[in-house]
């Protein structure tokens, strides 16, 4: 499968992936802040975005899926960057192809196996109508009936988007992500030492990295570094931009 893409800068490849329910379009902003010091590919991942719909999700194949993307644009070696599920991606993809990396950079999220509960993005998502939905305050109208957070209400909207017939869909496909999210959420079993620099950035207002994972990442990371934004919480390249991208961009000029 070919993933959607785009790419911007020049310099050594940097390939980004986003959390899940997002897409790339939640990483423009720092491809291009980033673009002035590598070759910057922002990417769909399967069953979001526009790149195509499968009836599996899982990190094996989200691994593979980038394998073949990287064969595909001809980059044989690459620096990654994954946040939340697009961590999880990077960390498999580690384990199978350590090759093919020459800098790793985890964005809030472990190994481990969570509990996360999305029952209410759910069924806010199943409660819009998509037949019904004339424009985008339709949709809006309809998500607010469950969701009351206004950055989670606009960042799911950003998933919303009009076929060629002009009728509304969503951009990922909502009924295998709701199906198998049992797969989003299961542990990344780390396989051996990695001795490829690796920064993990973690928020220091979540809870998805603790000190207990940053001992894992440090069995298996050899040469690991760990930054903690305390301003910033599980969204933290979004709530905390400058400081995000002040880490990077330190990480990788090294």
């Amino acid at each position: 499968m070919s993933l959607n893409f785009k790419v911007s800068g020049t310099g050594s490849p940097l390939i980004i992936l986003h959390g899940f329910i997002g897409s790339l379009d939640n990483w423009q902003t720092h491809a291009r802040a980033l673009s002035d010091m590598a070759t910057v590919y922002i990417v769909d991942e399967r069953n979001h975005g526009r790149s195509p719909h499968y009836p599996e999700h899982s990190y094996a194949l989200m691994a593979e899926d980038l394998k073949v993307f990287m064969v595909e644009q001809d980059i044989a070696k690459a620096s990654l960057l994954g946040h939340s599920m697009g961590g999880k991606t990077v960390m498999e993809f580690a384990n199978r192809y350590p090759e093919m990396i020459e800098k790793l950079i985890i964005a809030d999220i472990a190994a481990r196996q969570y509990t996360w509960n999305y029952d209410t993005i759910f069924e806010a998502l199943y409660n819009v109508k998509l037949d019904e939905v004339k424009q985008r305050g339709d949709a809006e109208r309809m998500l607010r009936e469950k969701i009351e957070e206004e950055g989670m209400l606009q960042f799911l909207l950003k998933s919303l988007d009009r076929n060629p017939d002009g009728r509304y869909e969503w951009k990922m496909n909502l009924d295998v992500l709701y199906q198998q999210f049992n797969e989003v959420v299961k542990g990344i079993e780390l396989n051996g030492k990695f001795e490829f620099p690796t920064l993990v950035i973690r928020g220091g207002k979540s809870k998805y990295v603790e000190e207990k994972d940053l001992v894992n990442f440090r069995e298996h990371f050899t040469n690991l570094e760990v930054v903690t934004i305390a301003n910033a919480g599980h969204w933290l390249h979004a709530e905390a931009p400058k400081e995000f991208l002040d880490a990077v961009r330190h990480f990788l000029s090294k």
